[in-house]
This record gives structure tokens, C-alpha cells and sequence, in this order.
């Protein structure tokens, strides 16, 4: 089911897909897998499979919804709708034939905005051709350290409306990043008892290339114990920019 989000750059999740495995660096504290543990012990009916106790954990494993696909239609006020807050839509063990119902629910209501995020770009650019990229679609990729840097090559091969990195959380530094076709960048620090530190330079230098760039900048939170605890100022003020072109002309870079 959908539910209000207090993700700062959403307004509401629709998880139509739980459960993943984790795959990176940014992967190791999980919030998703913990909170599906939490919600496993409540007894919430989505989240009684568990996943692999080495990639995965109590009620994470992958499992799509298709009671949850008639979600978006109920919402008569357009919502920026954050897809699988609580898994990756491209992950292996997610079937074609249910992402296609996904992208048709996203077509059949052009009123939203979706952001989709992934750590898996490679799925999605060879799937890419088989949908509708509409201009209601945004995607994003987690780039959570140099090493991933990649993810964003990947990203620029699909025609999505509005490109997207998630540097959250993030936990090095980027001093290289290639804007060129990336219309969005979101950057936040980890949070959680084993939260990493995120050292103010990293975000300050990220800010400055997207202001280079002419690259939307927003900065959700510095993370800590919990997600609230250290607020999300950065050098005395909020920044909450989105991507100025919400409806941009629909292009692929190979």
C-alpha cells in the first residue's frame, strides 16, 4: 500500500515490490532491511518471507504485490510517489512481466510524478527499450562512493524524463562526478547505531559541482543516530531544489 512519506524530496511510497539483497558499500546499515525485520514481528502480511541471512535478512525477502498496483489510481491530487521505498525494482529476481504492470500504472496516471532509484542500472538500461518512458517517470541511481561512480554512466543510457543520483548514504567522497545528462542530485548522511560519519567537505564539494553544472542540489539530511539528529542545514540554510524541467523532452545518450 501507499502511505505519506517523510522522506523530504516524496510525498508519498508505493511499494508494489518489498524485499532485496544487499549489494554495495551504501548497502551494509540498511534502513529498509531493519525496518522490514520491525514490521515482520508487527506481523504486516508484505514482509513474513525472509531473504538470505547473508545478502538479506527477516522479512526482506523479494516478493511483489500486485494487490497494491491500483494504488496511484485512488490519488486525485498529482504526488511525487517514491517507487519501492522498501526494495529495487530492477533487482534480478523481479519478474519482467511485473515492471511492465508497474510502468503501465505509471502511464495510465500522468498526474504523478515517479521517482524510481536503483543500484542495479545495468537491468534497467536492458530492459529499457520495453517501456514507456513517460514524462511522468524520473530515475535515479545510488551513488554512495567513487566506486559507484559507474552506476552514473548507466543512468545517462535511459530516456528518463529527469536523471537522479541518491548519494545516500553517502560514506566517501565524489570530487569527480560527471553531471553531463543528470538533472538532480540528492545527498544525505547515514543514520542508524552504526551510522558512518559524513564529513561536511564531501557535501559542500558535491554542492559546488551541481551549482558548476547548473544541477539541482538537495541536501536531505546529516544523518546519526537517527535520521532527525543532526538536522539538515548545510552553511546555515535548507537546500530543497528539484529539477527545474519536471516535463523534459525524452532523450537517450549512448
Amino acid at each position: 500500500m501507499a502511505a505519506s512519506s517523510k522522506i523530504e524530496w516524496t510525498e508519498v511510497t508505493w511499494n508494489p515490490v518489498t524485499g532485496c539483497d544487499r549489494i554495495s558499500t551504501g548497502c551494509d546499515n540498511c534502513y529498509a532491511l531493519t525496518l522490514a525485520k520491525r514490521l515482520k514481528a508487527m506481523g504486516a502480511t508484505k514482509y513474513q518471507n525472509d531473504g538470505n541471512p547473508v545478502t538479506s535478512g527477516p522479512g526482506f525477502d523479494v516478493s511483489v504485490h500486485p494487490e497494491t498496483l491500483n494504488q496511484p489510481y485512488r490519488w486525485r491530487a498529482p504526488k511525487k510517489v517514491f517507487v519501492n521505498s522498501m526494495s529495487d525494482l530492477f533487482h534480478a529476481r523481479v519478474p519482467s512481466e511485473f515492471i511492465s504492470d508497474v510502468f503501465r500504472v505509471m502511464a495510465d496516471t500522468p498526474q504523478h510524478r515517479y521517482q524510481l532509484l536503483t543500484k542495479r542500472p545495468k537491468r534497467a538500461v536492458r530492459i529499457a527499450n520495453k517501456f514507456d518512458w513517460l514524462e511522468n517517470i524520473w530515475m535515479g541511481v545510488s551513488v554512495e562512493n567513487e566506486d559507484h561512480i559507474g552506476r552514473i554512466d548507466e543512468l545517462r543510457k535511459i530516456p528518463a524524463a529527469v536523471r537522479f543520483l541518491s548519494c545516500e548514504p553517502l560514506v566517501g567522497p565524489l570530487p569527480n562526478l560527471d553531471l553531463n545528462g543528470i538533472d538532480w542530485v540528492i545527498v544525505g548522511g547515514e543514520s542508524g547505531s552504526q551510522s558512518r560519519n559524513m564529513p561536511i567537505d564531501w557535501v559542500r564539494d558535491i554542492r559546488d559541482q551541481c551549482y558548476q553544472s547548473e544541477t539541482a542540489f538537495f541536501f536531505k539530511q546529516w544523518g546519526g543516530r537517527t535520521p532527525k539528529a543532526n538536522g539538515r542545514s548545510l552553511d546555515g540554510r535548507t537546500w530543497d531544489e528539484f529539477p527545474d524541467r519536471e516535463s523534459a523532452p525524452l532523450t537517450t545518450e549512448t
